[in-house]
């Protein structure tokens, strides 16, 4: 299939997203009309959809068995004690860094980046009109939190990326651990000094609004159950599946905090949660599988080698292309693994470091307005339309630090080993 159909089928996918059409329906409708339009027949176009479908379907089985430990973290307030812990504790001179690592540390737990921001902004806000602190300001941090936290999270993004390219979880979370430590110090102490910061008083976060609250080390059991579970693949060579790790996690983390009878309303939250996710990468793979059946990453391949680039960049192009596209870290990920997971591969990138690179790319323009991360976060954080936009490019340079970050990580890496 040519590759004018898939671009096509790609452009006419981002314009209905823009004009506000269900992201499901425009990603089936950008795949069927770039089959056809790249020069398949019916029939092929629709095998090369439900193709994708069938690639993307275990990733969907582990989502929404992650369902459990995210809908735990939040239904229980774990979430919530995590938060309030790391801001009460670092106190309000160190307000940015305390805000932006708590955030990343409730992504890097599992829980959605969007859900990380609404749980941390009250804290925010209040602490914003305690110090004087620009509200957008803050929000920046939340959201550069997120996305450090993001490309070491079980999250949907990270599992898709990791299955896509036959990679264990735990080792790709790993990879990028240092480039997330390393972007959230840039977050704090590069993006946030752009802004002005006037700290006025010693006002702490204050207590929880939940009289039944868990206390922070029950909070982070189930996190921690789950990252030892998928740490003994590579550790002593167990494997625990993230479809059993995920929902183990958060089992014991009931457990830990006295929660058990939260156990059927968490399961619920959690699957709620995550049902939209898992008909969204459905829908991705619908257009993933058109694309891999086009000739698009050859002749991305070739423009690299044109223009002398190394085609190890081609995984932090392809999320970063593929989010900007859908305004998502997950539907970026997960359309850039399926579609050029094996062009990156015969490069030579190695399948966990393809799927870390892939992730991190995911996070740099995953913001955009015709997403819904945009909207969930300039409301939690109570921004008109004009200053959320404002923030983008600042968003978009963490972003673009975490890619970078990984891409180096990845390129030391291999010529030391």
């Amino acid at each position: 299939m040519s590759a004018i159909g898939a671009l096509i089928g790609l452009a006419l996918a981002i314009f209905m997203i823009f004009r506000k059409v269900s992201p499901v329906y425009s990603l089936m409708a950008g795949a069927l009309i770039g089959g056809l339009a790249g020069g398949a027949d019916l029939m092929s176009t629709v095998s090369m959809m439900t193709s994708g479908v069938n690639d993307v379907v275990p990733a969907v089985v582990r989502i929404l068995a992650a369902g459990v430990l995210s809908g735990v973290l939040i239904e229980t307030g774990a979430a919530e004690t995590i938060s309030y812990t790391i801001v009460n504790r670092l106190g309000t001179r160190h307000v940015f860094l305390s805000i932006a690592l708590a955030t990343m540390l409730l992504t890097a737990t599992g829980v959605f980046i969007d859900v990380a921001v609404i749980t941390v902004a009250p804290i925010a806000l209040v602490l914003s009109r305690r110090l004087g602190i620009p509200v957008p300001a803050m929000l920046v941090m939340m959201v550069g939190g997120g996305k450090c936290g993001n490309i070491i999270s079980p999250n949907p993004n990270t599992i898709i990326a990791a299955e896509n390219f036959g990679a264990d979880l735990y080792s790709v979370m790993m990879c990028n651990i240092g480039a997330a430590i390393l972007g959230l110090l840039f977050t704090v102490y590069v993006i946030g000094r752009l802004f002005r910061k006037r700290s006025t008083g010693t006002a702490v976060a204050g207590e929880h609004e939940k009289k039944d609250i868990p206390g922070f080390l029950a909070a982070v059991t189930g996190p921690v159950v789950t990252v030892i579970l998928l740490a003994l693949r590579p550790i002593a060579g167990i494997t625990v599946d993230p479809l059993v790790a995920l929902p183990a996690g958060g089992l014991v983390g009931l457990i830990a905090m006295g929660k058990m009878k939260n156990t059927l309303s968490s399961i619920s939250s959690g699957l709620g949660k995550m049902t939209p996710v898992a008909v969204l990468l459905v829908a991705t793979g619908t257009i993933a599988g058109v694309i891999k059946s086009s000739e698009l990453s050859a002749y991305i391949l070739q423009g690299l080698n044109g223009m002398h680039v190394s085609e190890i960049l081609l995984a932090p192009l392809a999320g970063i292309l593929m989010s900007a596209a859908t305004a998502s870290t997950t539907a970026g990920a997960a359309v850039a693994s399926s579609s050029f997971a094996p062009a990156i591969l015969s490069s030579g990138v190695t399948p966990t470091w393809g799927a870390a690179m892939v992730n991190a790319g995911s996070t740099v323009v995953d913001h955009l307005p015709h997403g819904s991360f945009f909207h969930a976060t300039g409301g939690a954080a109570e921004l008109n339309i004009k200053d959320r936009i404002r923030l983008i490019p600042y968003e978009s340079a963490i972003g673009f630090i975490l890619a970078l970050l990984s891409t180096l990580s990845y390129i030391i890496l291999s010529h030391l080993l």
